[in-house]
């Protein structure tokens, strides 16, 4: 008679405890790494060590410090990303307001920003306010003051938003081929990865745009989402629906299906980018040619339109028509007009263009065999093409308020090394 098979559970546990298993250890959880979310630029020890000892007092972690005021603050930020608090000393600056202004073109828009300086006058201080300063204190500094404005900053707890915003740029293709996107992402990168800004693009062509392509990107249907349904556009879904580009570029573009029928509000267009004007240094909108008469509420809004064009009879005729519907420059609007593939082979004369166009262009890019295959690598064709890089030369001069070197090693540098 065969033996009864012993009871599984019981084979199952004996055979764990003669041969026990090393179990994986617990995921550690990764430390984060420190942030340098607070810049410290002061002229002097007294209100050095008020700062510092506020700072202690938040545990804020690695803040750096300048021995310098605002100029230094300027120049300092052009090179880097900005902090979270940014506080910065205007004393003995003639025209503090003028100069905080200027600090405003470096910065990014949520940045909470405390000026110290020596003057206490409402004037300067309403002045301030106005641009969006967080707060302004005279010296000596009071502690107290101090420490509860730093740490409203710090949790986003301050009273009113700032008024400061992003900067709208608008680059409009005169005509389809014009070469509107490949300037649009070229220039976004390189303010973002070179500059260290904060950018957003957002590619209006919802089912023929190349923005996501040249970025070497993914589209999204979020984009698509915002415009059909505005009341859902908060902050999270922001978050969400942005495409990460880098550590500072974010793009929105979307790849519709070719039966779908695209309806532009424009109202839920203006309330996209209210918002993205909030979190954004530069905010780049990439319009079509036939999505841009849809837009003219939108494009007169506080902004830059940079109008690019090829160098044909047909495109010099629209960028009439266009100077025409965007009206006279102004402190609040520019309308830079690029003509892009001059000198090639059906392209009018510079002179030619000049007349059909009703005025010279701005800037000028010639034609050039490379360009062209530049623009099929997108922004990696950025970094070998000699021609694209000094043609945007002086269009980021323009929107960044500094020299733009994007130099290209020769082919002879490339070879030797040098």
């Amino acid at each position: 008679m065969t033996e009864p098979l012993p009871n599984l559970a019981k084979v199952i546990v004996s055979e764990i405890a003669a041969h026990p298993v090393a179990m994986p250890p617990p995921p550690v959880a990764k430390t984060p790494q420190p942030v340098r979310t607070v810049m410290v630029f002061v002229t002097d020890r007294d209100s050095e060590g008020v700062i510092r000892q506020c700072l202690s007092d938040l545990a804020v972690p690695d803040a750096i410090f300048v021995n310098g005021g605002v100029d230094a603050a300027i120049t300092a930020l052009k090179a880097r990303s900005s902090p979270r608090l940014l506080i910065v000393d205007v004393h003995g600056v003639d025209d503090p307001v003028g100069r905080v202004h200027d600090l405003a073109n470096v910065c990014d828009p949520e940045t909470g920003v405390l000026i110290i300086g020596d003057v206490n006058d409402i004037r300067i201080y309403r002045s301030l306010k106005a641009s969006g300063v967080v707060e302004y204190y005279f010296k000596p500094l009071v502690r107290n003051l101090v420490m509860q404005t730093c740490q409203a900053i710090m949790t986003g707890n301050t009273e009113q938003a700032p008024s400061r915003q992003g900067r709208l740029i608008f680059i409009v293709s005169a005509r389809g081929g014009s070469g509107g996107t490949t300037v649009a992402t070229n220039t976004a990168w390189f303010l973002a990865e070179k500059r260290k800004r904060r950018v957003a693009l957002i590619d209006m062509d919802l089912q023929y745009g190349d923005a996501a392509l040249q970025l070497d990107a993914s589209p999204s249907h979020g984009l698509m989402e915002a415009l059909e349904h505005p009341d859902r556009v908060d902050e999270l879904f922001l978050e969400r629906a942005i495409i990460k580009v880098g550590e500072r570029l974010g793009l929105m573009a979307g790849l519709e299906p070719l039966n779908d029928t695209v309806n532009l509000d424009e109202h839920a267009v203006m309330s996209l980018v209210e918002l993205m004007l909030r979190r954004y240094r530069y905010l780049f909108m990439d319009i079509p040619a036939e999505v841009a008469p849809r837009l003219l509420r939108l494009m007169h809004l506080p902004s830059t339109t940079v109008l690019v064009s090829a160098s044909s009879l047909a495109c010099a005729r629209d960028v009439a028509r266009w100077r025409v519907k965007l009206g006279p420059n102004s402190a609040e609007r520019t309308t830079l007009h690029i003509q892009n593939k001059s000198g090639a082979g059906n392209a009018l004369s510079n002179e030619e263009f000049a007349r059909a166009a009703g005025a010279p262009p701005d800037i000028v890019i010639p034609y050039a065999n490379e360009i062209g295959i530049a623009s099929l690598l997108g922004v990696r064709g950025l970094q070998t093409c000699a021609a694209l890089q000094n043609g945007l030369v002086p269009l980021l001069r323009q929107l960044s308020g500094e020299e733009a070197t994007l130099s290209v090693r020769s082919i002879w540098q490339r070879i030797w090394g040098k």
